[in-house]
This record gives structure tokens, C-alpha cells and sequence, in this order.
């Protein structure tokens, strides 16, 4: 759906040339949310900001649906692109129901039509429309605001949504509710998703890849799992954080590990699912000792056993993974799994 191909971003200031973005080549699938995460200084906005022409790359190409974004009238992009800022970024004088329908306005859909699509996404986005629709911006909270923002870059379903530092801007526990929100939501609708932030965690749990950026270059492009397990060198595991082995239980499956059952053993009544995180599964087993027997049977989305897991197995994952943290404190599950 986006294709970067060895694209280039300069500034001139005060006759200093600057490269904000060097030479980065990336691809977004369909239906994927990729989170463009580092320091500051290391690009990720601005990179964000070349997709809908925010921002004109200095080399290298950028495609969208396979189009060439610099062939593209501009205004067309943007109003096929949602796009999500800090503070939601919301008309004042507009109500919530005229700022969630501000695109929808410009391509010309009737006023009933328009209101009816901002009453569907306002209940999507947790704000039940009969309560919020004629409110003004100054009567929301700030999360409820970012909620608004949110269903304003879904108005027009569009196939691409970019979001820079949506959840930035609010106390630490409206940003959880808006990261729960908004991983509901992607589940419902699918979109594709450029997702800026600087918050490790929050890449984490929502990404379906993370690109992980330093000085304008991609450092690594990986699944959260395999830059948990396989960091590309010394930066990424420091910007990843010590607690790296703890994450990695949350994003390493039964079904990786599993293999071949032993001659002669047969399924004991407990089966887990393959797509079960290590993580979860240590939680499991210590909710049902005396049913787990001698080992973990692994199980595919019907029930099936598809493979078998030895509890010696089992603890060596957790050992390694805990070892790496061995520094850090853990929650009380991560205590309770390694006894």
C-alpha cells in the first residue's frame, strides 16, 4: 500500500545543509500498522510527513496504491489519507459532529449523510453520539478530543491513516484507554497505519512491524517479536530497554516452540493454543497445576494437538528470557512463573 524506495530528506538553515532522512526504503502492506519509533532527531516525522507531501523528499520515490505521490494532485492525497496529530488538532468553532465531518463536507456528501457517518464513528470511538455530537471541542477532555481526532481520519474510509504522536499529549493513564481504543478499532476496520511515536511500549503493543530509526536511517525493521529476540546491534537493545527479556515472553507463541510429542503420549485432557503467549501460558499453568500432567500440549485455533512442549523446555525459555532482565524488577507474574 505505501512503498518508500531510498528516500531522502535535506533542510538548508542558515547555509548548513541537514539530512533529516537518509536513504530509507520501506513498505507498508495493507491492512498493517507499522510504528515509526527513535529518539529525537532521528527522522520518523518527517519520513511520516513525505507520505502525503507534507513534506517534499529530496530524493528517492514514494509510492501510494502503487502511484507515484509527487504525480498526484495533493489535494486528492491528502483527503484519501486520514491523518491524526497531537491534541487533535479539532476546529473550535466547529461542533464534534462538523469536525468529525469536515472531509466528508469537502468531497460533497449531503448534510444527513454526513451526520449519520460522524454518529457511526463517534459510537466507534467510544463517545456515544446522543451525548457528544453537539458538544464543542472546549467541552471535551483532552483524551476525548484525541477520540474525536481519531474518527475525523476515519470519516471518509480512508484505506490510509497517519498518525504523528497521536496519544502524546495526554496523561498517562487516558493514553492507555486510547491504545486499548485504537487496537480495537484497527481490528475492526483494518486500516493501514503509519503510527509515529517515541514510546517504546506503546510500539509494542500496537505494532504489526516496528521501524526503529536513528540519525535519518533505518536501524532495524522488524516484527515486535523478532527485534525483541534478534536486536540488529548494541543501540537497539538500549533503546529497547532492560526489561527486553521480560517482553519478549509477551510476543513469543507456544506454537514456536513447540515440537514433536514423545513416543507413546497422548493428550491429557489439557491442550493450549499455539497462538498463546509464553507469557500467558505460565499464567495458565499456574491457575491449573494438577491438570497440566507432564508437559504442555500445544493446540491449533480448533483444539487439535499440534505439537507438545516439556516443562524443562519451558522453563529454559523462561530462564533465558528473564536472565536477560536479571538486573530489573518484575511484576509479581513474571516472580511467580520463574519459581
Amino acid at each position: 500500500m505505501i512503498t518508500l524506495e531510498h528516500v531522502s530528506k535535506t533542510f538548508t538553515s542558515h547555509g548548513q545543509t541537514v539530512t533529516a532522512v537518509d536513504d530509507v526504503s520501506l513498505e507498508v502492506g495493507e491492512g498493517e500498522l507499522h510504528v515509526l519509533i527513535g529518539p529525537s532527531g532521528s527522522g520518523k516525522t518527517t519520513t511520516m510527513r513525505m507520505i502525503n507531501c507534507l513534506e517534499t523528499p529530496t530524493g528517492g520515490r514514494i509510492t501510494v496504491d502503487g502511484r507515484d505521490v509527487q504525480t498526484m494532485n495533493v489535494v486528492d492525497l491528502r483527503r484519501g489519507i486520514g491523518y491524526v496529530i497531537q491534541q487533535g488538532g479539532l476546529f473550535p468553532h466547529f461542533t464534534v459532529a462538523d469536525n468529525v465531518a469536515v472531509v466528508p463536507r469537502l468531497l460533497g456528501w449531503p448534510r444527513q449523510k454526513r451526520r449519520q457517518r460522524a454518529e457511526e464513528l463517534l459510537a466507534l470511538v467510544g463517545l456515544p453520539p446522543e451525548l457528544f455530537a453537539d458538544r464543542y471541542p472546549r467541552q471535551l477532555s483532552g483524551g476525548q478530543q484525541q477520540r474525536v481526532g481519531v474518527a475525523r481520519a476515519l470519516a471518509a474510509d480512508p484505506p490510509i491513516v497517519l498518525m504523528d504522536e497521536p496519544f502524546g499529549a495526554v496523561d498517562p493513564i487516558t493514553r492507555k484507554q486510547l491504545q486499548r481504543e485504537l487496537r480495537r478499532i484497527q481490528a475492526e476496520v483494518r486500516k493501514t497505519i503509519v503510527f509515529v511515536t517515541h514510546d517504546i511500549a506503546e510500539a509494542f503493543l500496537l505494532g504489526d512491524r516496528i521501524v526503529l530509526m536513528a540519525e535519518g536511517r533505518i536501524v532495524q525493521n522488524a516484527t515486535p517479536a523478532d527485534l525483541l529476540r534478534n536486536p540488529a546491534d548494541p543501540f537497539v537493545t538500549s533503546f529497547i530497554g532492560e526489561d527486553r527479556g521480560l517482553r519478549s515472553l509477551r510476543f513469543t507463541s507456544l506454537a514456536e516452540l513447540a515440537g514433536p510429542a514423545p513416543p507413546g503420549a497422548r493428550p491429557n485432557g489439557m491442550i493450549l493454543p499455539g497462538t498463546l503467549s509464553i507469557l500467558d501460558a505460565g499464567r495458565e499453568l499456574a491457575a491449573h497445576r494438577d491438570a497440566a500432567g507432564d508437559g504442555i500440549w500445544v493446540g491449533d485455533t480448533t483444539g487439535q494437538p499440534i505439537g507438545y512442549l516439556t516443562f524443562q523446555q519451558f522453563a529454559t525459555v523462561l530462564g533465558e528470557s528473564l536472565g536477560d532482565d536479571a538486573e530489573t524488577p518484575h511484576d509479581e507474574t513474571a516472580h511467580a512463573i520463574h519459581h
